[in-house]
């Protein structure tokens, strides 16, 4: 029989021999009477630097289980992973999956495992071809605004670092987990604490799910943009796409609508239906870059065993006295900043790291959050035009041609009066230009930054470097909308549209946008059933 057992610590080299001693004496058993072991959760304890280690979460086959965990306050009864049960397909018309983003993908999947043979439209190109478009873009500064790092397979996470932790809690997260590493995601997700894929392993795993989806009758269409939809009675009735020129109309009673945060012309025709959309609080920032080994230093100390230790990440957030939150968000040790524009002479930064994580900096956001107060209008997508406008004046104010507007922490704190990289060299492509940072973001968000840095700083000493490197700006943190729906996940407005994922304001991630796609994929299906 199998225990679960807690809060197992054990050093930062600890094969399986090692392992199973540490779990025998958990137990207080013989470590022959230790059968199998399977870690379910793996964390780094970094808090004492003279003690760094692993806490693991394990399941152990033991002996005598009742009496261990009669005795054992760190044992637990052991319940392995249920797969979810999908109904099966009774729909009428074949399902429509607006997006190929985590939201789209998980929903795609869920209804072909139903054999309700999903029809999938993704407005960008497979990910083969839209690497290297924004491999392009990122040397030439040419830009397609149909295929590029918001819009294609695998959606604006793909070039991110495939980070899989969440705040949610959900019982789907595990079927999240699973699902990506049968299609090839790196088995350790399974249990790491902080699982993350990265962009290179992420972009062959989506393919491996897009053709998962296809085996099992879906259907994936490139290259194919939403542009209306029908209405009769409050129902959906069909949807039109739009493919290399023509338009296509497909009849359908329920759509998942997952077409990202970025997808701004989905928000207007929305708006241009009658459907219900709502101004969403957001983020605005800028990326800050430090080199990696200082932040190793900051976090582990210079006694550190640096070569059995992950390159270290981190999560930080302070209150101002003016109320506002100024956090960091989407850290990628080791990674790059990426342009990650998808309208014509805008530019917009995000981050992105490869599985490896061996790159010479280390870089996240620095945001500060906005609500619909500092907006400037009423209309709906009033977050959605203030994220224009901050991208427009980025490009305006950096030079033209992508370049993206830069600052050194010395420089906007005031500590140096002049512009000078040092140490840490920008990684954005195509370029950097120095930009005061109040040339293109509002003041409050300069000015709450200034305030937040020297704050993380007394917890993270790297953050105290003059020379580290802030690029801007990042405004596609969230979706500025949400589309109202209710307890159905159906749209208040209209029946059979499914507003999903981080785009309709529903998620925060890959895995949260991963399991709303499967609530909508089963909310569908079970609507079926009566």
């Amino acid at each position: 029989m199998m225990i679960k057992i807690n809060s197992l610590s054990v050093p930062l080299k600890c094969d399986e021999n090692a392992l199973k001693t540490a779990v025998s004496r958990a137990v207080n058993q013989k470590k022959e009477d230790i059968g199998e072991i399977t870690i379910l959760k793996k964390s780094l304890d970094a808090r004492k630097k003279e003690d760094i280690h692993y806490v693991l979460t394990v399941a152990a086959e033991v002996k005598n289980e009742a009496a261990i965990l009669k005795k054992c306050k760190n044992a637990d009864k052991y319940q392995p992973f249920s797969p979810l049960v999908i109904p099966k397909n009774s729909l009428k018309n074949r399902p429509v999956v607006i997006g190929f983003g985590p939201a789209g993908i998980f929903a795609a999947l869920i209804l072909a495992k139903a054999g309700a043979k999903p029809i999938v439209l993704e407005r960008g190109e497979d990910a083969d071809s839209r690497k290297k478009k924004t491999d392009l873009f990122w040397q030439s500064g040419e830009l397609d605004e149909e295929c590029n790092v918001q819009f294609g397979e695998g959606g604006a996470g793909a070039f991110s670092d495939g980070k899989l932790n969440t705040g949610t809690h959900s019982p789907l997260i595990n079927q999240v987990l699973k699902e990506l590493a049968d299609c090839g995601a790196p088995p350790e997700i399974l249990y790491l604490a902080k699982p993350h894929i990265g962009t290179d392993r992420l972009l062959t795993t989506v393919k491996n799910m897009r053709e998962k989806i296809k085996s099992l009758g879906g259907e994936v269409i490139f290259g194919a943009k939403l542009c209306d939809f029908k209405i009769r009675d409050g129902e959906l009735y069909s949807c039109t796409y739009l493919k290399n020129g023509e338009k296509n109309e497909i009849r359908t009673d329920d759509l998942v609508l997952a077409a990202g945060h970025s997808a701004r012309d989905v928000f207007q025709l929305l708006l241009d239906k009658n459907i219900k959309v709502e101004q969403k609080a957001f983020s605005v920032g800028m990326r800050i870059e430090h080199l990696q080994s200082d932040l190793n230093l900051s976090m582990y100390g210079k006694n550190a065993p640096f070569g059995l230790l992950p390159p270290a990440d981190y999560k930080l957030a302070v209150h101002l006295e003016n109320g506002r939150g100024v956090y960091t968000f989407c850290m990628c040790p080791g990674g790059r900043v990426v342009a990650s524009a998808s309208e014509k002479e805008t530019v917009v930064t995000n981050g992105m790291s490869y599985y490896s994580r061996d790159g010479e900096n280390a870089n996240s956001a620095v945001l500060v959050g906005i609500t619909p107060e500092d907006f400037g209008g009423s209309s709906p997508l009033a977050g959605a035009e203030l994220q224009r406008n901050i991208e427009r004046a980025a490009f305006t104010k950096a030079g033209g041609k992508y370049l993206a507007p830069c600052t050194t922490a010395g420089k906007l704190l005031g500590v140096t009066d002049h512009f000078e990289i040092g140490k840490v060299k920008p990684t954005y492509l195509p370029g950097v230009a120095y930009t005061d940072p109040r040339e293109y973001l509002p003041e409050y968000a300069v000015e709450g930054i200034k305030q937040a840095l020297p704050m993380f700083a007394k917890k993270i000493s790297c953050f105290g470097d003059n020379e580290a490197v802030l690029t801007g700006p990042e405004t596609r943190s969230s979706s500025p909308v949400r589309i109202t729906r209710g307890e159905s996940l159906e749209s208040v407005s209209v029946k059979g549209l499914y507003p999903c994922g981080e785009g309709a304001g529903y998620a925060g991630g890959i895995v949260s946008s991963a399991v709303d796609g499967i609530r909508c994929a089963m909310a569908i299906l079970e609507k079926a059933l009566f």
